[in-house]
This record gives C-alpha cells, sequence and structure tokens, in this order.
C-alpha cells in the first residue's frame, strides 16, 4: 500500500523531470551594454586600424581562404541582395549574399553579373521597349530612380540596343502620357557607341572627345552590354578596400535553402560562386546538416549555416562541416518569430555563449569557425559591441536596405523619402522554405513584417561614417585590430537610467533640419 509520503516523493520527481529546463540567465541585448575606454596610445589612430576578418573556417597556423576587409554582409533577403548590393559592398571589401527566394536561373543570373563586373562598366537596371509609352518610362523612372533608360527590342538589359531615353527627350508637362517610346527616343543613329572590349579608359575618352554623358557598349549583334557614365569618371575613387577572387573579380555570396539545393547548388557554382549560406530562421536542424554534407560532398565551395543562438547549436553546425555559423534568431527589426512562435534569444547573450564555445572548440579541435551576428543591430554602435563580444563579422538587412544599391523602390511618404523593406518571412516574399520544419510546401503564418525605412543615400557614403565610428572607438579601446578589440575590450552592463544618461537629456534640442 502506497503511504502519502511515497506520494510526495513520486511528485516531486514526477514534476521536476517533466519540466522544461530553465536557464534562469537574462536574454540581453545590445542596449544593455556599453565598451569601457581603455588607454588610448599615440599610435591607435584610425588610419591604423585594421578591419579584416576571416569569413570561412580555418585551422590553426593557417590563414583563412576568404578575408573580409571589411567585417560586413548584406542579408539574405529581397529587400537587400541583388547584383547591384554585391557589386556596391564587394567594391568596399564586403560580401553580399544574393537572396535565394528566387528562381534557380534568376539567382545565377545575378552571381553571373556580379562575377563579370568590370569597374566602370555599368549593367543597364532600367530598361524598355520602342512600343511602351511615356507613362511607363515615367513609372520605370520613379521605380528604380534612373534617368537613363535603355530601349531594347525585348526591354531587356542585353536586349538588342534601339536607343536611349533620357530627362532631355520628353516634357512631362506638355508630352501626351501615351506617346510612344519610338517617337521620342534617341535612336542608335545618332548615338556614339562603343565596342564590347573596350578598355575603361578608352571608354572615357571617347566620353570626352564626344562630349557625351553616357557611352553605351555594344556587342557585335548590337546586343547592350553596359553604359560607361561621364559622372562616374568624374567622381571616380579608388576602392582599396575591395574584395576580389584570385581572378581579380569580386567575391559574391548566395543564400539556399535545404529543400531544392540538389538543383541549386550545382547552378550557383557554375555561375561562380564564391560562397554559399543555408538560410534559415532555426539552424540546429538535421536538413542543415544534410545539406552541408551533400555540398561538402559534390562541390568544392564554401556554405556557412544557421542561424543558432547557443553553445549546441554551434556545435552542432561546426561538426556538420559549416564553414561560418550565423547566430541570431528573432532579432531582426523586419521579424517577428519571437512574437509568433515564442522562440528566441537576446542577441548579446547569444553571441557571447557561441563565442565562447567557438573559442573553446578551436582549442580542441585546431579549427577555427567564425561566427556571423546576425540581428539587433540599432545604432551603429551596437555593431562595434558586438565584434568586441566576439562576432567577427555582422549581417545586417535594415541598414543596407536604406541605400540607393537596394533592389526596392524608394517613395515618398509623409513628406520624407523612404524605401520598400520586408522580411523573408512575410506574405509579400512568401520564402516558406527559410522557416520549412518539414511538411507541406507553404508559408503556414508569418514570421516578418511589410515595412519601410527611411531613405539614406549612396552605401559609399555611410559606410564610410559608420566604419569611422567603430574605428574610433576602437581607438578609444587601445586597439588596432578586431581580434585585439575581443581580448582587449572591457564591456559593462548599464542600467535603464544610465542609457537615458547617454543621451542628450536636461536640454532643448535645436532643430537643426532646416
Amino acid at each position: 500500500m502506497i503511504d502519502e509520503e511515497d506520494i510526495y516523493i513520486f511528485a516531486k520527481f514526477f514534476i521536476r523531470n517533466t519540466m522544461a529546463k530553465i536557464i534562469n540567465e537574462v536574454s540581453r541585448t545590445f542596449s544593455e551594454y556599453l565598451i569601457i575606454p581603455g588607454l588610448t596610445t599615440k599610435e591607435c589612430t584610425p588610419d591604423k586600424v585594421d578591419l579584416k576578418t576571416p569569413l570561412v573556417r580555418f585551422k590553426k597556423g593557417e590563414t583563412s581562404k576568404i578575408v573580409l576587409n571589411t567585417p560586413f554582409v548584406s542579408s539574405i533577403m529581397q529587400s537587400v541582395s541583388d547584383s547591384g548590393m554585391a557589386i556596391a559592398l564587394a567594391k568596399e571589401g564586403g560580401v553580399s549574399f544574393i537572396f535565394g527566394s528566387q528562381g534557380i536561373e534568376q539567382q545565377a543570373e545575378m552571381v553571373r553579373l556580379v562575377k563579370n563586373y568590370k569597374a566602370g562598366f555599368v549593367e543597364s537596371r532600367a530598361n524598355i521597349t520602342p512600343e511602351q509609352t511615356l507613362a511607363d518610362v515615367i513609372e520605370l523612372k520613379k521605380k528604380t530612380g534612373f534617368s537613363t533608360i535603355g530601349v531594347t527590342d525585348d526591354g531587356t538589359a542585353n536586349g538588342v540596343f534601339l536607343g536611349i531615353v533620357t530627362g532631355r527627350d520628353y516634357r512631362p508637362s506638355k508630352d501626351r502620357l501615351d506617346k510612344k517610346v519610338k517617337d521620342f527616343m534617341t535612336p542608335l543613329a545618332n548615338l556614339v557607341t562603343g565596342k564590347l572590349g573596350v578598355t575603361l579608359s578608352e571608354a572615357n575618352d571617347i566620353i570626352w572627345d564626344n562630349k557625351l554623358n553616357t557611352l553605351p557598349i555594344l556587342d557585335e549583334n548590337q546586343r547592350l552590354m553596359h553604359f560607361v557614365f561621364r559622372k562616374d569618371y568624374d567622381n571616380h575613387k579608388e576602392y582599396p578596400n575591395e574584395l576580389l577572387d584570385t581572378n581579380k573579380r569580386l567575391v559574391v555570396g548566395a543564400g539556399i535553402n535545404s529543400r531544392d539545393h540538389k538543383e541549386r547548388v550545382p547552378a550557383l557554382v557554375e555561375a561562380g560562386v564564391d560562397i554559399l549560406c543555408i538560410d534559415s530562421s532555426d539552424g540546429f536542424s538535421e536538413w542543415q546538416k544534410d545539406t552541408i554534407h551533400y555540398i561538402k560532398e559534390n562541390y568544392d565551395v564554401k556554405v556557412g549555416a544557421g542561424n543558432v543562438v547557443d553553445r549546441d547549436g554551434f556545435l552542432y553546425l561546426a561538426e556538420a562541416g559549416a564553414d561560418f555559423v550565423k547566430v541570431g534568431v528573432g532579432g531582426g527589426s523586419i521579424c517577428i518569430t519571437r512574437e509568433q512562435k515564442g522562440i528566441g534569444r537576446g542577441q548579446a547573450t547569444s553571441i557571447i555563449e557561441v563565442a565562447k564555445a567557438r573559442d573553446e572548440y578551436f582549442e580542441m579541435t585546431g579549427v577555427y569557425i567564425p561566427i556571423c551576428s546576425d540581428g539587433g543591430i540599432v545604432q551603429d554602435y551596437h555593431m562595434t559591441l558586438a565584434l568586441s563580444m566576439g562576432a567577427d563579422f555582422l549581417m545586417m538587412g535594415r541598414y543596407f536596405a536604406r541605400f540607393d544599391e537596394s533592389p526596392t523602390r524608394k517613395l515618398m511618404v509623409n513628406g520624407s523619402y523612404v524605401k520598400e523593406y520586408w522580411g523573408e518571412g512575410s506574405n509579400r516574399a512568401r520564402n516558406w522554405q527559410r522557416y520549412d520544419m518539414g511538411g507541406n510546401d507553404s508559408l503556414k503564418f508569418e514570421e516578418g513584417v511589410d515595412s519601410f525605412v527611411p531613405y539614406a543615400g549612396k552605401l559609399k557614403d555611410n559606410l564610410d561614417i559608420t566604419l569611422g565610428k567603430v574605428k574610433s572607438t576602437m581607438c578609444s579601446c587601445g586597439v588596432l585590430s578586431l581580434a585585439e578589440l575581443q581580448t582587449e575590450a572591457k564591456i559593462t552592463l548599464v542600467s535603464s537610467t544610465s542609457i537615458i544618461e547617454g543621451g542628450a537629456h536636461d536640454v532643448i534640442v535645436k532643430d537643426t533640419k532646416n
């Protein structure tokens, strides 16, 4: 017969073994930390700071096969990373991962465009047919922001070239909106063109000798290959940090999923992709392990994996063969995974734990696997915090979505210019593969939103400011490299009142916008 004491003991055992494991450590964000200044020596000046960082795994005593010159990569998103963003970011020393929520051939073509890019030779990203109308031209200009439009037989970037349309060819206030493009374009017969194979120096000479603003570059079949612009010559600056492969071509990445990787990866490799990344909101899965194994067994290409938020997730992907591991679940500005599913972790806590696991793995195996902080960046100083906490590089979406080079429309909303920005888990993107948990191929519920971000201008101008802040903070810590930052930086938790103290307070701030 069971007495009351036996029942009590049984109840205690049952309750203790049927509860979830509770981690009492607070899950923290970057906003809860600050970096304490160190000794700034006379040698610590921003021009001496080196931001190089490994992108893929390497063994002790060796170097990474791909080293970023700038510790930033752009997110695997429709609204962020296309060929235009990939070219712009690679020229600044980072890498774009071209979004995979599109057709395989379309993604492969974007990779080819980046690998075939030549400085000064610009692919036409606004094109139209001669049978379209002025209304179509105005809409295209509004959508893309480009004032020079190529006229081709099929309206594609590499169609048979028939002429161009610029702002000097029409007057919206007086010309009929149904006027055909062929009736007001500047035809090929009236244009000076260059032949495919011309050097940039020769193209610029043609522009200057003929007092041109734009020089179309055509192949032997009269197909449009590139434009060369006078303004690019006038504004040309060297790109000392551009990231190149061994053949002096820009480095480019691409996102893949664990569903159609056996069809997608071969096409991307053939197109010349340098690195792949499995795009998933939850990377701690057997699906990712199988995908990594398939790639490693069949192709000589690097592949990152993720996302994870703790030691166990990192070690699982490290053992599976991932060349880098992405860290972060639910911290992106357009991500609502935490709201919808109740999973995730504060980004700072995630980075700190995974970085410790990475270092222990390196000591144990002699293999260093870089980690990428994905999400949770609100202020520029959060970037430096993430790097000091152990992230080797950062993946960002909202930051890059604001720029001219992102593929979305620039709009005027409530008197301010904005750019469209939507999550891969939104109904607009419908990237069900990223959130796939097996079963039917459909998006069960949203894990992202459709939004706007403030328009910020050109990538280069903004990136120069951001990197200037990172370098300045590093100098305040007395370090000149990211490796030194991770070992020498002192980080402190801050209270809610000290956060308020850190901004402008007890004053009336002047409006300096006018």
